[in-house]
């Protein structure tokens, strides 16, 4: 421990702009990774640390906190905090390739494939390119309240810009988008979401369908094997269909996307995960699942993209760190959008694409979508930069807390705990669950007929529904509406989700 505490103060700067806590969490995260720190082994404690390093208890206490919540270590009352195991699993990463499918021969000695980092139909495209340098209500899910958006503040910020009528604003947008934004959400996502990368590698777009489609259309071709969780979004599976990709539905358990032997004997090209805030389950994928799938990635040359749609809204801890700012070998893309945190008309999203990759998607997004409003994007980044969207989440995580924790009480009021809440420590619905007999789309179906919005679980399974349940959304529903609606909602489930089967049949 004393060979610890000397390293970190050698490697802390208390004269970085870099706030104490930040460094030693990356400092020990960066021990734990690379094995400095081995499994199993015990940390000094949170006084005894302080007191090494000069900094407050409290700093470290963040720290350990912080650790144990993204699984690089565990604590136990009385013992102490010891690292965790989380060493990729190595029966699973190195699962051969199948031999019907013999390594080239022009492999080179990093693995790099002759194919490349192209699809042979992006290739294509960006070869042809002509491009110059030059919905709401009670509950439905994943919409934000869009009346406590600070309409005045945009509004202000919007006016000062048409003022300066900078005619490059009203034209379209160069590839990539418009430079300050990307500069604003650079600093933005690496200090939120712990998302390495520069404004280079930061590509706008309409939202996460199009980061999505366009990564599938530069890195895929038809045919090609895409993983998705199952169950997954509905509307990332369209996506990847219409491209003509294979889906091979992945199951999830607590820990996240759990791929079997069979799956890994096959690697696919692309790999869709939501590892922060599973969608629609709401599981977190563990950091052991995090290191096993990106080392998989690294060796089967396999790209990832992360749809990392939410999880700024965390309730009872801090948000968790993206799986980009895990990965060393550059396999993931990382994609998001400004839809839930401000509002879904906005239509400004973004995805951080690798380095090599960056003038290639630049090209790629001007090509197809010829894309424009950079007058929203010059907006955006100045409600950025004047620290506006940070407060803005800030505010909206709480309101959204509070209303999680109304209707949380409602269902417990109504139904106690018969039926379970699933997936409630974060974003912006949980899953009520439903008895195995029920038919939840009959029981969605209904509930619309009634007034009120939720989405059957069986709509985001693709082979098989494994459980029955409903995705239900609180933020866009105000305080006083929670329970009125929920009571409404409830009648609904009562008739049809929890009335025995043959008093369902005489009541048809």
């Amino acid at each position: 421990m004393v060979i610890l505490s000397e390293w970190l103060a050698a490697q802390l700067d208390k004269e970085s702009a870099e706030p104490a806590y930040r460094q030693l969490l990356q400092l020990m995260q960066q021990a734990i990774l690379t094995g400095r720190l081995a499994p199993g082994a015990r940390l000094p404690s949170s006084r005894t640390l302080a007191g090494d390093l000069g900094v407050a208890r409290n700093t470290v206490l963040h720290v350990y906190d912080q650790l144990g919540a993204e699984g690089y270590v565990i604590s136990t009352t009385g013992s102490g905090t010891y690292v965790a195991d989380t060493r990729p699993d190595s029966a699973a990463v190195s699962t051969p390739t199948p031999a019907s499918a013999p390594a080239d021969e022009d492999d080179d000695a990093s693995g790099a494939s002759p194919r490349g980092d192209m699809s042979m139909r992006g290739q294509r495209l960006i070869d042809e390119a002509g491009v110059s340098a030059r919905q709401w209500g009670a509950f439905m899910p994943g919409v934000p309240d869009v009346a406590e958006f600070p309409a005045r503040t945009w509004s202000r910020l919007q006016a000062r810009l048409w003022k300066s009528a900078n005619h490059g604003l009203l034209t379209y947008a160069p590839g990539g988008g418009y430079r300050p934004l990307r500069r604003a959400l650079s600093d933005y996502l690496r200090v939120a979401r712990s998302v390495r990368c520069t404004p280079d590698q930061i590509i706008i777009t309409t939202g996460i369908h199009q980061s999505i489609d366009l990564a599938v259309r530069l890195l895929a071709d038809h045919g090609d094997t895409a993983w998705v969780e199952e169950p997954c979004y509905w509307g990332a599976r369209s996506v990847l269909q219409s491209s003509g990709l294979k889906l091979a539905p992945i199951p999830v358990d607590d820990e996240g996307l759990n791929p079997r032997e069979q799956d890994l004997r096959d690697p696919p090209r692309i790999a869709l995960v939501t590892p922060s805030h599973q969608y629609p389950l709401g599981m977190v994928m563990s950091l052991a699942r995090r290191r096993t799938l990106l080392e998989y990635a690294r060796q089967h040359k396999v790209w990832i993209v992360e749809d990392d749609y939410d999880s700024e809204f965390r309730y009872g801890s801090r948000p968790l760190a993206s799986l980009q700012g895990l990965d060393e070998s550059d396999r993931v893309i990382y994609v998001g959008s400004l839809g839930k945190l401000l509002f879904p008309g906005l239509r400004i999203g973004y995805m951080v694409v690798p380095e090599r990759l960056a003038a290639t998607f630049r090209t790629g997004v001007a090509e197809l979508y010829r894309e424009g409003q950079l007058m929203q994007q010059a907006v955006l980044a100045e409600f950025i930069m004047d620290g506006y969207l940070t407060s803005h989440v800030r505010r909206m995580r709480t309101l959204y807390g509070e209303r999680r924790q109304l209707l949380i009480d409602a269902v417990t009021r109504h139904f106690g705990d018969a039926l379970p809440v699933m997936g409630d420590e974060a974003g912006l619905h949980f899953v009520l669950g439903l008895p195995d007999h029920a038919d939840d789309r009959a029981v969605a179906a209904a509930a619309y007929d009634a007034g009120v919005i939720v989405r059957p679980l069986a709509a985001y399974y693709s082979v098989r529904q494994a459980r029955k349940g409903l995705l239900t959304g609180y933020a866009c529903v105000p305080h006083e509406e929670i329970e009125p609606a929920f009571a409404t909602l409830a009648r609904v489930i009562e008739e049809h989700a929890l009335a025995k089967p043959e008093k369902r049949r005489r009541a048809g």
